[in-house]
């Protein structure tokens, strides 16, 4: 094995000495018949000898963890809040890749809340934040992977070509690639510290990871259709006296939590769902545009509404005529910032005017579709309804999308058409449960 390079120490600023390098997730095995060895201590040995590498090439005090793997807690009290805290702090997240992790849900809910950080970062710095580094525990072919893992820009044989054609499970059991598994777990080590240190990833508030959802979405099938539609007005047709900073050229570029975040909402929320396996379409709410409405739909619909927007009376007679037609696959979203003092003052009035042009829409759906239309707060707030909004319209959508009959030529039958992308016409496909020793 080639020599090593000399290290750089990596030194931490204090206030951040005792949040975690990396977050190890990782999908618990069962084990194969009754006392027999744990099909985790090789997982264990991995987090070890990372720790070490990581604690060697950084400046953390004596004491401070270098990573975090759950193996301890898992089934112990307050495991789930325990997770929430360090998916919240920790500086990387480095999921092990197999066929029984991305069957996981457990393993998908880590997945988005850690990701569900970056984009919150990238909206308030307008800096991407790509914190992600992704290990091959055994060899996955990228069909067979969804959708958040796919687009994961990551050269995986930096690591070594035998680390590529066997992950590091087969390194790591078999002696004669020992030399290998040392200089792949040693890159990755390095390759943590150079992202942590590169993303700076600020900590935020411990994620509620029990409701987070799964990054995975179905276990098969690519990106499913998402349309989000931005009903606000742009800086050149303000009502009168509006303040023009949470605005800009067109409605797409509205920024409602304005100066917390540095980006245009319906931007953060097509990362949001990007995250969750959807493909979203942002657009802005235009008569010319709308489809024939006696049609079924072709995909399911968020609108985001400014309620600004509705001080324009030919604005509010076009959403009144949307309203008039039951659309239950379409849920709107009002965000609002608390802090804008303009919004604050003018929230009764222009929450009366929304209720009376919309009532349908206020009204219908689950109690977080009713939630959102009420108003959403902050960026925090957003992240945390949005993905059960998304749930809910995309639900409604499988009930009332046209499905097409399969072709007679087909030995497996399959939904051709729109419906193509959800697989079925009755309800969302369940996640895989997890796999693991209870």
């Amino acid at each position: 094995m080639d020599e090593a390079p000399a290290l750089r120490v990596r030194r931490v600023p204090r206030e951040q000495e005792h949040r975690p390098y990396f977050f190890l997730s990782y999908a618990h095995t069962p084990r194969y018949g009754t006392g027999g060895p744990d099909p985790d201590m090789w997982v264990e040995r991995l987090f070890r000898d990372l720790s070490g590498h990581v604690m060697a090439m950084t400046d953390l005090p004596a004491g401070a963890p270098a990573g975090f793997m759950d193996r301890e807690i898992r089934s112990g009290e307050g495991w789930s809040e325990r997770l929430g805290e360090v998916l919240g702090s920790c500086r990387a997240f480095v999921p092990l890749f197999s066929p029984r992790y991305f069957a996981s849900e457990i393993c998908g809910k880590e997945w988005y809340a850690f990701a569900q950080r970056a984009i919150y970062h990238q909206a308030k710095s307008n800096r991407p934040a790509e914190a992600i580094v992704p290990v091959l525990w055994v060899p996955m072919p990228p069909e067979q992977l969804p959708g958040p893992a796919e687009r994961l820009q990551f050269n995986h044989r930096a690591f070594g070509d035998r680390y590529v054609t066997d992950g590091l499970y087969g390194l790591i059991k078999l002696r004669i690639f020992a030399e290998e598994y040392e200089r792949a777990v040693y890159e990755l080590a390095k390759r943590i510290v150079s992202v942590a240190d590169t993303a700076r990833l600020a900590p935020g508030n411990p994620v509620d990871y029990l409701q987070a959802p799964s990054a995975f979405g179905r276990p098969s099938g690519g990106a499913r259709p998402m349309q989000v539609t931005v009903v606000a007005p742009t800086r050149h047709d303000l009502p009168d006296g509006r303040a023009s900073d949470y605005y800009g050229t067109q409605p797409q570029d509205w920024n409602p939590y304005y100066p917390d975040s540095a980006r245009p909402l319906a931007y953060v929320a097509q990362d949001l769902m990007r995250s969750l396996n959807y493909q979203a379409t942002v657009s802005s709410f235009d008569h010319e545009s709308r489809s024939d409405l006696s049609q079924p739909p072709t995909q399911p619909e968020i609108l985001l509404v400014d309620r600004w927007a509705l001080e324009d009376e030919e604005c509010r007679a076009r959403l009144a005529a949307f309203d008039a037609q039951p659309q239950p696959w379409v849920s709107v979203v009002v965000p609002w910032n608390r802090d804008d003092p303009q919004s604050r003052v003018a929230e009764p009035e222009l929450m009366q005017k929304l209720e009376r042009t919309m009532p349908h829409q206020m009204r219908q759906g689950r109690a977080a579709d009713r939630a959102a239309a009420r108003g959403v707060p902050s960026m925090e707030a957003f992240g945390q309804i949005l993905p059960l909004v998304v749930e809910s319209v995309a639900q409604e959508y499988l009930r009332h999308a046209r499905a097409f009959p399969p072709a007679p030529e087909l030995r497996h039958p399959r939904l051709q058409g729109p419906m193509a992308e959800y697989g079925t016409t009755q309800h969302i496909p369940r996640r895989a449960e997890e796999t693991e020793d209870s």
